[in-house]
C-alpha cells in the first residue's frame, strides 16, 4: 500500500512538473508578442461591478457611473495619447478617424430608443469585446415596431481592453438584471418584454431567463432573441487563467493576453486577455448546469420562446452547443432556430470540406424536433440563390420557399461576427458609408492585398466577413415578430 501511495505521489509530482514546464514555455513564448500600450495596462476605477448592484440600484445610477467611467477614460487615455503617424488609425487618438465619439452619439455607451407610443420593451446585450453598437440596427428595427429599447453596455466593454483582465461574469449578470428591471418598470407590467443577445450577450440572455424561472424578483421575459449565441465554447477556455501563476511578474506581463493587436476598431477590442475567455466559459458552464436542472425538474417548459439566428460555420462559439445543449432540451414548441448554411454551390465545393459533411442534413432529417427549424441554404447546387427550408415542430414535413436573395459571388459562408450587421452598416458593411455618416475605415469593405505576415493586424481578422448579406431576411423576420 505504501509503495502504491509513493508511486501515485511521484506520478502526480511528475505531472505537475510537466504542466509547469509547459506553462513556463508558453509564458516565454508570450514575450514575443507586441509591446503593451496604456490601454492594455491602465485600470479604470469607475467601472461597474456586481458589488455596486444594490437592491435599489437603477439604470440612472448605472448611467451616472458610466459617465464617470468615460470621464476617467478621457483623462487617463485620450488626454495622454500623443498623436503620431503610427497611431493615425487608433481608436484612442482623440478626433482621429477611428475615434468612436461620433457627432450623434458614442455607441460604446448604453443607449435608449424611446418611441412615441411604447408597445413593448427590449433589453439588448452585446457580445464579448464588443459594444452596444453591435445591436444598434436590431434596436432600431424594434424601435420602429414601437419597442422601448435599452442597448446596455456590459461592464469592461466600450473603454479599453485592460478592463477585461479584471472583470468577472458576475459583473455582467448583475448589470443585465439591473437593465431588465429598468425596462420592465419603464413600460409597465402588461406590455411584452423581450430580451435579445449577441454572442456572449446571447449566453447572458439565456442565463437571465433561466434565473428568472426560480427567482420571482426577476422580471420574466416573454421572448428571447439570440444572434450567434455563446451557449458553448472551447473547453480549453477553462484553463485560460492559469497564466496568473506567472503573469503577476512584470517580466511576463504579456502572458495575460491571448492576442495583442492594434486597436483600430472603434466599437470592438482587437486585443483579447485570457481572463475574458475563462469568464465566458464560466457563463456557458452555468447555463449547461441550469438547463439540465430546469429540464429534469420540468421548469424548462416555462422558458419563454426563443428565436435564434446563427451561422452553421462559426469559429468563435460551438454551434453544436446551441442545438444540443439548448434547443434539443426545449419543452415548448414556440421556439425557432434559424441556421444560415455555407454556400454549397458546386464551384466552391472543392474548397469547403464542410460542404460535404452531413450534420446539418441529419438535423433537417429529424422528425421529432421540439422546435421550428429553418435553414437558409442554396436552392440547388448549381445556383447561388437561396431558399428558406422550414420544418414545423414535431413534424417531418419540409416547406421550402425561395427567397429573393443570393450569395454574393465572393462569399462562401457567414461568420459569427456577421449575423447582426446589415450590408449598409457604415462601419462593418459592404461599401463606404454615405458622406458625413462615418469618417473612419470601412472595416467591412477592406480588401488588403500583399504578402503574408507583413501587416500588424492578422489577415484572418481583416478578411473575415463582418456583415450579413442576408440581413434583409432577419429584418423581415423581426418585423413579423
Amino acid at each position: 500500500m505504501k509503495r502504491l501511495l509513493s508511486r501515485l505521489v511521484k506520478t502526480l509530482l511528475l505531472v505537475a512538473l510537466v504542466a509547469f514546464a509547459l506553462l513556463l514555455a508558453w509564458a516565454f513564448e508570450s514575450r514575443g508578442m507586441p509591446a503593451l500600450e496604456s490601454w492594455h495596462t491602465v485600470i479604470l476605477e469607475n467601472e461597474f461591478t456586481a458589488a455596486d448592484a444594490g437592491p435599489q440600484s437603477t439604470l440612472k445610477d448605472y448611467l451616472a457611473q458610466e459617465a464617470r467611467l468615460f470621464d476617467e477614460l478621457q483623462n487617463k487615455i485620450y488626454a495622454r495619447v500623443t498623436p503620431s503617424d503610427d497611431l493615425i488609425y487608433s481608436r484612442y487618438r482623440a478626433g482621429g478617424t477611428q475615434d468612436p465619439a461620433w457627432e450623434q452619439r458614442n455607441w460604446n455607451r448604453t443607449f435608449e430608443l424611446v418611441p412615441a407610443q411604447i408597445k413593448g420593451g427590449a433589453l439588448l446585450l452585446h457580445g464579448l469585446t464588443d459594444s452596444p453598437y453591435s445591436l444598434r440596427r436590431v434596436g432600431e428595427i424594434l424601435y420602429e415596431q414601437g419597442y422601448y429599447v435599452v442597448g446596455l453596455r456590459l461592464p469592461a466593454h466600450g473603454t479599453i481592453p485592460s478592463a477585461l483582465t479584471t472583470v468577472s461574469w458576475e459583473d455582467w449578470v448583475a448589470a443585465s438584471r439591473l437593465g431588465a428591471r429598468h425596462v420592465r418598470n419603464r413600460m409597465g407590467p402588461d406590455k411584452p418584454f423581450l430580451m435579445g443577445g449577441y454572442s456572449n450577450g446571447g449566453g447572458l440572455t439565456v442565463k437571465y431567463a433561466l434565473d428568472a424561472l426560480t427567482d420571482n424578483d426577476l422580471p420574466a421575459p416573454d421572448q428571447l432573441l439570440l444572434f450567434s449565441p455563446e451557449i458553448g465554447i472551447s473547453p480549453a477556455a477553462v484553463i485560460a487563467n492559469s497564466h496568473k501563476v506567472l503573469s503577476f511578474l512584470p517580466y511576463f506581463e504579456q502572458f495575460k493576453w491571448l492576442s495583442i493587436e492594434p486597436e483600430y476598431d472603434p466599437f470592438k477590442y482587437n486585443s483579447f486577455p485570457k481572463n475574458a475567455a475563462e469568464e465566458a466559459w464560466e457563463v456557458t458552464a452555468a447555463i449547461h448546469r441550469q438547463i439540465k436542472e430546469a429540464h429534469d425538474s420540468g421548469r424548462l417548459q416555462n422558458l419563454p420562446p426563443v428565436l435564434t439566428f446563427l451561422s452553421w460555420t462559426d469559429a468563435t462559439v460551438e454551434t453544436s452547443a446551441t442545438v444540443q445543449k439548448l434547443y434539443d432540451r426545449l419543452d415548448n414548441t414556440g421556439s425557432e432556430l434559424v441556421i444560415f448554411d455555407v454556400n454549397r454551390v458546386d464551384r466552391l465545393a472543392a474548397f469547403i470540406p464542410s460542404a460535404r459533411e452531413l450534420p446539418l442534413d441529419r438535423l433537417e432529417a429529424s422528425a421529432n424536433l421540439p422546435y421550428r427549424l429553418t435553414v437558409v441554404a442554396n436552392v440547388a447546387s448549381d445556383s447561388e440563390q437561396v431558399a428558406q427550408h422550414t420544418q414545423a415542430p414535431r413534424s417531418n414535413t419540409l416547406d421550402s420557399r425561395p427567397l429573393q436573395i443570393r450569395w454574393p459571388r465572393e462569399t462562401y459562408s457567414l461568420t459569427h461576427v456577421a449575423i447582426p450587421f446589415s450590408p449598409d452598416d457604415p462601419v462593418y458593411g459592404a461599401a463606404d458609408s454615405p458622406q458625413g455618416t462615418y469618417r473612419g475605415l470601412p472595416l467591412g469593405a477592406l480588401q488588403p492585398r500583399g504578402e503574408t505576415h507583413v501587416l500588424a493586424a492578422p489577415l484572418s481578422q481583416l478578411m473575415r466577413l463582418r456583415h450579413n448579406p442576408f440581413f434583409a431576411y432577419i429584418e423581415q423576420r423581426l418585423a413579423e415578430f
